[in-house]
């Protein structure tokens, strides 16, 4: 296998949003476009484990719905109409299989939509088909599906990151306009890195998880993967909001942001000196740079100290896979899908490690322990931003990795999201945003996150930064 860079920067969702508006192309028109780029590029790159097959007559019918309207409101009221959109292959489909990346659940088509779903379709939106990850999220690769890694549109040989790797992959490569991932510590930012795109977790419970398949259910966070900061917060604003299927969803209603208001004055963002050790020197220098140009920008950059993240490595391992064995019990084979012979090595692992810190006379020695660091951590956050607005950090200590890294360790994906978890465990929202390369050519990642709620800030610092790097 070559080398090859499939990387390509595609038309953004508003860019052909404004198309079909003005009549210049149609939904149709769209849509076979990124069924032949799948076509062409994902034998290389298998970002896409299923295709939905049903596409080209939904856009039909979009086309037929904006040929009859006379309304001037019909975009409004469904923003992505007639607009293709990929989806992380552990959100519930009614029309498409739904595998989580497992043998177990091969061929599995789920009987009702995931709630991001619904709210996809409701916008207007077409589903391009769903993509690889990790098998059931356990990875930072996207090496453990059961269905063969995704591999990075930047360098064939590199793997995209994880767990939405092929989210990322396939927003990377130009085989779709934009996708949604889901992240439990990292698995959208850090690909998001790795492919250089926009990946955005908002704060825990602002999106319904309602129909996507459980991770660890007091982490997991679904959100969108998109080229331009403008998309990120228009399928933002669509996702949003409390659901009634989801009582860990924020009961209040999520306002739309808006991320042309203009910054707040004196803007305090922190620069995270134990962070930036664990980089390595090629990325710390490009967020050095990233901070000079928000500084420039009008943010007041102040560098600040946080606990060590390597401290939430232990912790996020106990509590994940707690919740991992919890939740992988119901695969059992008797409702539905095959037996648990079927699970891969990293669902086994994260099974038994659950199992053993959840036991009698293991519970109050490693999880309860666990519980209270996580309770420390989200203090320090606390503290921190009493005295700033929002975080810069790397989003990963490194660029995308070679093929194959995964099984030298495994504790692969503690360490690779290690700048991410954090913030993870706190439920607090975060972005990656592309903020340059590498001498290979390799994307770097920068984060920004804040406090619970604080999406739109981050977004229109996010924004602004994606303005003045140009």
């Amino acid at each position: 296998m070559s080398r090859q860079m499939l990387a390509e920067k595609g038309i953004s969702l508003i860019e052909w949003q404004q198309r079909i508006k003005k009549g210049k192309v149609s939904s149709e028109e769209i849509v076979k476009y990124y069924l032949e780029q799948i076509k062409k590029k994902n034998k290389q790159i298998n970002a896409f484990l299923a295709i939905n097959q049903k596409a080209i007559k939904e856009a039909q019918r979009a086309d037929e719905k904006i040929r009859k309207s006379k309304s001037v409101d019909l975009f409004r009221k469904k923003p992505l109409l007639g607009l293709p959109i990929a989806v992380k292959d552990n959100f519930c489909t009614k029309s498409l299989p739904t595998t989580a990346a497992s043998r177990i659940l091969e061929n599995y088509i789920p009987p009702y939509d995931a709630t991001v779903v619904q709210c996809l379709k409701k916008a207007g939106a077409i589903i391009l088909g769903k993509t690889n990850m990790d098998a059931w999220a356990h990875g930072s690769s996207t090496e453990t599906s059961s269905f063969g890694p995704t591999h990075n549109p930047y360098d064939l040989h590199r793997v995209p990151g994880g767990s939405s790797g092929g989210s990322t992959a396939a927003v990377a490569a130009g085989m779709t306009p934009a996708a949604i991932g889901s992240e439990t510590a990292g698995s959208i930012r850090q690909p998001a890195a790795w492919c250089g795109v926009v990946g955005f977790k908002p704060t825990y419970g602002r999106v319904s998880r309602y129909g996507l398949i459980a991770m660890a259910s007091s982490l997991d966070c679904p959100g969108p993967i998109t080229q331009t900061i403008k998309d990120t917060a228009l399928l933002y604003n669509i996702l949003a909001g409390p659901d009634s299927k989801d009582a860990t969803t924020i009961k209040e209603k999520s306002h739309p942001v808006s991320i042309k208001n203009p910054l707040p004055k004196n803007l305090k963002v922190g620069l995270c000196r134990e962070y930036l050790k664990l980089a390595k020197k090629e990325i710390v220098q490009k967020i050095i740079q990233a901070a000079k140009i928000l500084e420039k920008g009008g943010a007041k950059i102040q560098e600040v100290s946080l606990l060590d993240p390597k401290v939430s490595i232990a912790v996020y391992t106990i509590l994940q896979r707690a919740e991992v064995s919890s939740n992988l019990a119901r695969y059992d084979g008797i409702r539905y899908g095959r037996n648990r012979s079927f699970f891969g090595l990293e669902a086994k692992r994260r099974i038994m490690l659950g199992t053993f810190v959840l036991s009698a006379g293991y519970f109050d020695q490693y999880y309860i322990k666990a519980q209270k660091a996580r309770t420390k951590i989200i203090r320090d956050f606390e503290e921190i931003f009493k005295k700033v607005d929002l975080i810069i950090s790397p989003t990963s200590p490194t660029v995308a990795l070679e093929i194959g890294e995964w099984e030298k360790n495994p504790m692969f994906g503690e360490t690779q999201d290690v700048l991410v978890e954090p913030s993870s465990l706190a439920g607090l929202p975060g972005i990656n945003i592309n903020c340059g390369y590498n001498k290979e050519g390799l994307p770097i990642g920068l984060q920004i996150f804040g406090p619970q709620k604080s999406e739109e800030l981050i977004l229109k610092l996010a924004y602004r930064f994606e303005q003045w790097q140009k």
